[in-house]
């Protein structure tokens, strides 16, 4: 390929569908729903409800995303965010504990559990995928023994309700603590040594070991991270929506989805927290678009099924052509033929390297 070639191929308008496909489907969303069902689409309360609904969910898929930059799974998230709600309405309903301590104490137990899940991956050698697994159904155990298979009772204190039911401008404040978290997650992912080293360990493990970073540390500390995530998480859901003995598993598939969805957005083939957010409420729209058409019953997980499969098929494909574009520049380098010295002139003897002193 040629300079000039090469000039115009940069130079080519690119409407951007690589990167920004999850906005424009946004835009599609809108206008057809918008047009379809004006009157119960576009409506602020509609705005107000996807914004807070879709909060908790977010966070969840940042809990994912976090593992899944080192190269791992945790299939425990769903186990943890309910046992952070059960903990922290168990303590205050049934033990008298003020608010704050027991909000604490529930997100200590979370981030114990990540520990633990990072100690059996990185010091036992378990498979990422079993040592989650067994983690969630043993989660699932302890949460019956200390609920004693009965639905807990929601604090009613008026500082737990107003700590996600507040609102400002109109949105629920939960959707604030989300925003807030993103940064924070965004800036040490994306702007801190810490960050580098999580993703250069899921890229590349081997390369990330020769060059000295400490592959095992960081991934075990991703799911000390993802644990922190899921209890913050947990409460908040808690406060929002009270508690529950099951929720935790139906929002494992939407945060995966959103996690694979979002590493199409923004920056292709890179699990991405801003990419992650896109997606949840771009697949939140148009669940929503799709109930105010129709009241199936199956439809959010259809819905959100079908995205995780088409997500983890175009991250796949992306990667792959990726793969074939840097062979494919590799030979088309041209060689560069070896120096030779010049023949000598009539008479003269060889040039001769000269030797060392």
């Amino acid at each position: 390929m040629t300079q000039t070639t090469e000039t115009a191929e940069r130079h080519k308008f690119n409407p951007g569908f690589d990167r920004f496909s999850g906005l424009y489907l946004l835009a599609l969303f809108i206008i057809v729903f918008g047009i379809w069902v004006p009157d119960k689409f576009l409506t602020t309360a509609t705005l107000h409800s996807i914004a807070s609904e879709q909060a908790i969910v977010a966070m969840l898929g940042l809990a994912v995303l976090i593992p899944l930059s080192a190269g791992v799974f945790d299939l425990s998230i769903g186990a943890m965010i309910n046992m952070s709600a059960i903990v922290v309405s168990l303590l205050q309903v049934k033990h008298g504990w003020p608010m704050v301590p027991s909000i604490i104490a529930a997100i200590i137990v979370t981030t114990f559990i990540g520990f633990v899940n990072g100690f059996l991956v990185v010091k036992l050698q378990i498979s990422a995928f079993i040592a989650t697994l067994g983690s969630a159904t043993i989660i699932g155990a302890f949460q019956v023994i200390i609920t004693n298979q009965s639905q807990p009772l929601p604090p009613t204190s008026t500082a737990w309700n107003n700590l996600t039911q507040q609102k400002i401008f109109g949105f629920q404040i939960v959707f604030l603590y989300l925003i807030v978290l993103a940064l924070i997650a965004w800036w040490v992912m994306d702007h801190t040594p810490p960050g580098r080293y999580i993703y250069a360990t899921g890229g590349n493990p081997e390369a990330a070991r020769l060059s000295g970073v400490k592959v095992g540390m960081w991934v075990w500390l991703s799911f000390v991270a993802s644990g922190f995530v899921c209890g913050i998480a947990g409460v908040l859901y808690a406060s929002q929506n009270g508690p529950s003995l099951t929720f935790g598993a139906s929002l494992l598939l939407p945060a995966y989805a959103a996690a694979f969805l979002g590493s199409t957005q923004l920056k292709p083939g890179r699990f991405n927290v801003w990419g992650t957010i896109i997606a949840v409420y771009v697949l939140a729209i148009g669940v929503k678009g799709l109930s105010l058409v129709t009241s199936v019953q199956w439809l959010n997980a259809m819905f959100n099924g079908v995205a995780l499969l088409a997500a983890v098929a175009f991250a796949g494909w992306e990667q792959r052509r990726s793969a074939a574009r840097r062979r494919a520049g590799e030979h088309a380098r041209p060689e560069v033929p070896p120096t030779e010295s010049p023949p000598p002139l009539v008479g003269q003897p060889p040039l001769e390297s000269p030797s060392p002193a």
